[in-house]
């Protein structure tokens, strides 16, 4: 099979970060848009955009887009569309939707079209009246905006965040993709401590361990397209020993968290043994205004608690509060905290040096950066001291 275009969902406001671990992972021409990233690649290339892309939310297949005003044109437009090419005899095929702003808002009626019109072409294709759909699993979703239909096939199953090491959640957990997507926009890299006061699940030091020894997130898991046959059980292998042979295993890291809730501590520490960081990251069940890591030129990443996520807006202000007092005793670090808080500068003692817009599930909030001084050139660093 040619070149195929290929589709990276993204939460509103990671889009950039997605579209740049395309280009490092060798995929140059991309195309930005509202919550998806467009690329081009080969079937093998779902693999390999399966296993490593830490932000996105799923791999899509683009099937066709085309004008859909009225059910004709949203049978005619489906039909004529290669579903052979991918779906076997006896592929299961469900059909998903949604539709913003267009005229066949029903999307139950959308689903039962695009499922009759593509049963239609796999009839002309296969030459039978039924299908047993006992094979493996083809989501189909149609996608209607302004009109306009977008036909996906999901080569990925249950959202990328799902790495596989987080089996037991604490109240109000960070998704691993916003946990990555606040790394990568961070100073952080593997040459210098990070520190999370407010871990509960231990999602921010796990996602750090898994950047700095350059894990491909996906390895612990299996996705939809693991058994199409369109893409081959030689190229999963494939892609899963170049991850395997990527892994950098060697790279000293200095990563810890802590939180006020000791049982929140126990998760955590649940979720990096079951990621393999057991003895590489650890925490501790402390207050924030306890914490002051004895490192220098760290970074510190976290998703400290607010009232609309947690209840307490009082507790949320005090919290900020004593995360300022920390980050004042720490002149050397750089700090970066996602929070809706309209008031978080204030409380915190001092403004942000950046601010970005991002969504964290459907709350809308703010990834405060404060920019500390860079580490000085390996030769000239102390060695490392513990937290």
């Amino acid at each position: 099979m040619s070149k195929i275009e290929l589709i990276a969902t993204a939460p509103m406001g990671l889009e950039a970060v997605v579209a740049r671990e395309l280009k490092e992972l060798g995929y140059e021409r991309t195309a930005v848009e509202n919550g998806r990233v467009k690329f081009e690649g080969t079937p093998a290339d779902i693999c390999r955009a399966n296993l490593w892309l830490r932000t996105a939310d799923r791999v899509l297949v683009n099937m066709g887009e085309f004008e859909a005003r009225t059910f004709d044109e949203l049978f005619e437009g489906t039909k004529a569309l290669d579903w052979p090419d991918w779906i076997p005899g006896d592929g299961e095929f469900p059909v998903e939707g949604r539709s913003h702003k267009s005229q066949l808002s029903s999307v139950p009626a959308c689903q039962g079209i695009v499922k009759k019109a593509v049963v239609e072409k796999m009839k002309q294709k296969y030459g039978t009246e039924w299908f047993p759909e006992d094979g493996p699993r083809y989501v189909i979703e149609v996608s209607l905006l302004n009109d306009r239909a977008l036909l996906t096939l999901d080569t990925t199953g249950p959202g990328l965040h799902k790495r596989g090491y987080r089996k037991l959640i604490t109240e109000a957990p960070l998704k691993e993709t916003m946990a990555a997507a606040m790394i990568l926009l961070s100073r952080w890299g593997p040459h210098r401590p990070l520190y999370d006061p407010f871990c509960g699940s231990g999602t921010i030091p796990v996602e750090a361990a898994m950047i700095g020894w350059n894990i491909a997130p996906g390895m612990r898991r299996s996705f939809n397209s693991d058994a199409w046959p369109v893409i081959g059980s030689e190229a999963w292998d494939n892609a899963r020993e170049e991850a395997f042979d990527a892994v950098r295993d060697d790279m000293p890291l200095e990563i810890a968290g802590s939180d006020i809730d000791p049982k929140a501590v126990e998760v955590a520490e649940a979720s990096a043994k079951k990621a393999g960081f057991g003895k590489e990251i650890s925490f501790k069940a402390l207050p924030v205004a306890k914490t002051k890591p004895q490192s220098e030129y760290g970074c510190l990443i976290t998703n400290p608690p607010y009232g609309e996520r947690l209840g307490d807006s009082r507790e949320a202000e005090r919290t900020v509060r004593e995360l300022g007092f920390t980050a004042s005793l720490l002149p050397s670090w750089s700090f970066f905290a996602l929070s809706p808080a309209k008031s978080f500068e204030h409380y915190f003692g001092r403004p942000a040096d950046k601010k970005r817009k991002l969504f964290n599930g459907r709350i809308e909030c703010q990834f405060y950066q404060y920019l500390g001084p860079l580490p000085p050139l390996p030769s000239k660093r102390k060695a490392p001291e513990k937290f």
